[in-house]
């Protein structure tokens, strides 16, 4: 995932994603780029183009914070994505702290007993890192529950487990780079972003853009073949003892069918730990560790 110039290909592709309309430019003359051009986006930026292109060439190693606002805002970037730019363009200020890929046997207790809702940790490449049973019965129709990302572009259940697939997946890449971001060069993300742009067109289209946006907090339509079709409300929270965690929990309006759905699923989930042969040794955890 580490390139060379990574500053350089996060502008050309945000500029090309950025139409002169858009910019109050006008666009009746013919182009050959599909977005703004270089000299567009420095004159919106308020600096010389041959800054601009230094800028982008990776030629330019100290851009003011002046600099990169007024490039952020010419290149109509939201607030996590301009704070990827200034991250890409300042790389002393990145973290130092690699993501811990262990959960805490507190945090598994929490989500196994106290959660009754579906409950999932997942780390920076999105790779699930431990679930509670219901989190688990909400993901069972799948061939693994190992990583976000893999689940949805390369399992043949994604496309059918989240209704609106084209949302789930920009929403999914987006977040993966916002997670990403603070962990550079962290060999587990380089692998998940290896393997699925080798293996899946889509996930490498999506990657090309470079979309950040992290997703805190979502409404989905699912749909699991026990239970149907689903709309529950997704909420990620940091875990701030563990660098690179989230819990995620999936929620539903109460009195719903959603909700009935929810409770099924939890009863299929106690079902299946039941019937389940009791582990051997002792303080192991229900939650999953991937």
């Amino acid at each position: 995932m580490t390139r060379a110039n990574e500053l350089g290909d996060f502008l050309r592709a945000r500029r090309d994603l950025v139409s002169p309309a858009q910019a109050g430019l006008p666009s009746h003359t013919s182009r050959r780029v599909k977005g703004l051009r270089r000299e567009e986006v420095a004159l919106l930026a308020g600096v010389s183009t041959d800054y601009y292109t230094r800028l982008e060439q990776g030629r330019e190693r100290h851009p003011s914070e002046q600099v990169l606002g007024a490039v952020a805002r010419a290149l109509h970037l939201d607030e996590p994505a301009a704070t990827h730019l200034f991250r890409l363009a300042q790389p002393g200020q990145r973290a130092a702290t690699a993501p811990v890929s262990t959960v805490s046997p507190e945090l598994s207790r929490l989500m196994d007993h106290f959660l009754g809702l579906p409950a999932c940790v997942v780390g920076p490449a999105l790779d699930f890192l431990a679930a509670n049973p219901s989190g688990r019965q909400l993901f069972s129709d799948f061939a693994r529950m190992d990583n976000q990302l893999r689940m949805l572009f390369l399992d043949p259940v994604g496309r059918r487990f989240y209704r609106d697939w084209e949302r789930a997946a920009r929403g999914m890449v987006s977040n993966l780079r916002a997670q990403a971001a603070p962990y550079p060069d962290d060999p587990r993300i380089a692998q998940v972003v290896g393997e699925l742009s080798l293996r899946s067109p889509a996930f490498a289209g999506l990657w090309a853009r470079y979309d950040v946006r992290p997703c805190t907090s979502d409404d989905k339509p699912l749909w699991h073949s026990q239970v149907g079709e689903m709309y529950l409300h997704y909420e990620s929270f940091t875990v701030a003892s563990a660098p690179g965690q989230r819990l995620l929990v999936y929620s539903a309006e109460p009195g719903t069918p959603s909700a009935d759905a929810l409770v099924l699923l939890r009863t299929l989930a106690d079902d299946a730990r039941t019937a389940r042969p009791p582990r051997t040794g002792s303080g192991a955890s229900t939650a999953t560790t991937a």
